[in-house]
């Protein structure tokens, strides 16, 4: 489940999921108290209403996340920005593209987002791993990256390598989608997660 793709290619909630690619690259955002920034007459591209972060804890391996633990910081992220789940329309997931792993964070999501959700409005997931490749430690930072840019366009792009649901994640049972071509987003207010997962273990 922790193995790099033979075929090169990230392949996010695909039933050819098969590992992740690994990547190389940084990136650097400029953050500033909300205050602070209208009143410097900045351009605000985006604002970070709230944070979480836990500790995996026991899992049945190295490479193996834990659902539950990925449920209780997706709450509690929630929590610190005073949002309802349903009001976020868009994740973007860690996605490695692993048969394990992909399952797990899906139905985590689902289970914290899901609650009061219209069937007409799923929670849309995305992966900038399958366009960019696993950037490691940068990986929460390039997921960050895209949706501040999604959210300044007003658009989400298209997941790549996403053509057959991967069989292990019950979609039908689930409210969510994965946007598998670029498309504007949803109507509502811009409420979007980034989920970010360390090897250590940390969400």
């Amino acid at each position: 489940a922790g193995m790099l793709s033979p075929d090169g290619r990230c392949s996010a909630f695909d039933a050819a999921a098969d590992g992740y690619v690994r990547a190389e690259g940084c990136g650097v955002v400029v953050l500033k108290r909300l205050s602070d920034a209208l009143r410097g007459g900045d351009r605000v591209l985006a604002v970070v209403r709230g944070s979480a972060v836990n500790q995996d804890g026991r899992s049945s391996g190295l490479t193996v996340p834990n659902g539950s633990a990925q449920q209780r910081v997706v709450r509690e992220a929630l929590a610190a920005a005073d949002v309802q789940p349903a009001s976020i329309g868009f994740v973007e997931t860690h996605g490695t593209g692993t048969s394990i792993g992909d399952p797990i964070e899906v139905q985590a999501l689902a289970a914290a987002l899901g609650e009061g959700r219209t069937p007409d409005r799923p929670l849309l997931l995305g992966a900038v791993k399958s366009q960019i490749g696993h950037v490691e430690a940068g990986a929460g930072m390039a997921g960050l990256i895209k949706v501040v840019l999604a959210i300044h366009h007003g658009r989400l792009p298209g997941q790549l390598h996403f053509h057959t649901p991967n069989p292990l994640i019950p979609w039908a049972e689930l409210p969510v989608q994965v946007v598998d071509r670029t498309r504007d987003w949803p109507n509502g207010a811009k409420l979007a997660g980034v989920s970010a997962f360390g090897f250590s273990g940390t969400n």
